[in-house]
């Protein structure tokens, strides 16, 4: 089962939709986002992106919607197969899927026993287990600190080195009892969370395709078009942050010859939206989801 989107309501309503508008959802997953867009649209059309095969059951029977079974890197790419070049609005949410995390067998969840996958994409070949098993140390250490902000990532990926030494690493319950070894008990569920996190991220290369996903928005969306962003961790929630900001993922405004500010976007909303309590009190993984909304100048 998919799960109910996060912020669902105030993200649909930060797009602004026009009735005959063209629209990007670029995380289909369930459809929860595209279903309440199309309510919303008389005539026009909705683009929806999912790299994940499991996505493709939940397509609507609408001849507005158009399903594009790939990565959002590709989005100007796949625009244009489709004949389009710019639209009114985009909107991305960042966050695994419940269907995701309770999918035993995907290995996303620190709950269940299973392989160390973590593939969004089925067809890929790089998977957790690969990472765990072959990558030397300084790579695993950059990963656990850059990915999972986790100070202990030397004495994390020192441990995962010697003891793949005498046996090849393969499940979820292995790398949580490596986990359990370094880390104190009375939050190891966060810290299993942090490990998990930053070995998805570099599974998927989660940081890359948001950095080329938002550089291609500025050229995509129309003049008064909306980019509607739902981040999950810090490290997301910066990039996009900086990027509507500067126009850039470092934060740098930069100016012309006569001082003024060379940017694209304004904010809409001047802190991130999150949700209440009723909403995380119904969905716990809500706790940590911040919404931006720019508009394209």
């Amino acid at each position: 089962m998919y799960h109910n989107p996060v912020l669902l309501n105030q993200s649909v309503d930060g797009l602004a939709i026009k009735p005959n508008g063209i629209y990007v959802d670029v995380t289909f997953g369930g459809g929860g986002h595209s279903r309440l867009i199309l309510e919303k649209m008389d005539g026009g059309k909705l683009i929806a992106f999912d790299q994940d095969a499991d996505s493709l059951n939940n397509v609507p029977d609408d001849e507005r919607f158009i399903m594009v079974n790939q990565n959002f890197r590709f989005l100007k790419n796949f625009l244009k197969l489709h004949g389009y070049e710019k639209v009114d609005g985009i909107l991305a949410d960042l966050g695994v899927s419940s269907h995701q995390f309770d999918k035993a067998e995907r290995g996303f969840s620190t709950r269940f026993e299973a392989d160390l996958d973590m593939r969004m994409n089925q067809k890929q070949t790089l998977t957790a287990e690969e990472i765990i098993n072959s990558y030397s140390q300084e790579e695993l250490i950059r990963i656990f600190n850059d990915y999972g902000e986790i100070k202990s990532s030397y004495r994390l990926a020192n441990s995962i080195c010697e003891i793949r030494e005498s046996g090849h690493i393969k499940t979820t319950s292995q790398l949580n009892k490596i986990i359990g070894e370094i880390f104190p008990p009375t939050r190891i569920n966060k810290f299993q969370a942090m490990v998990f996190q930053a070995l998805r991220i570099e599974v998927n290369n989660e940081m890359d395709v948001l950095k080329s996903f938002l550089e291609q928005i500025t050229t995509t969306l129309n003049p008064g078009g909306r980019l509607v962003v739902i981040s999950y961790h810090s490290l997301e929630d910066r990039l996009v942050k900086n990027f509507i900001r500067s126009g850039n993922f470092k934060g740098e405004i930069e100016k012309d010859f006569f001082g003024q500010h060379l940017v694209d976007f304004k904010s809409i909303s001047r802190k991130p939206i999150i949700p209440d309590e009723a909403e995380i009190k119904a969905n716990s993984r809500a706790r940590s989801a911040k919404l931006r909304i720019a508009e394209k100048l």
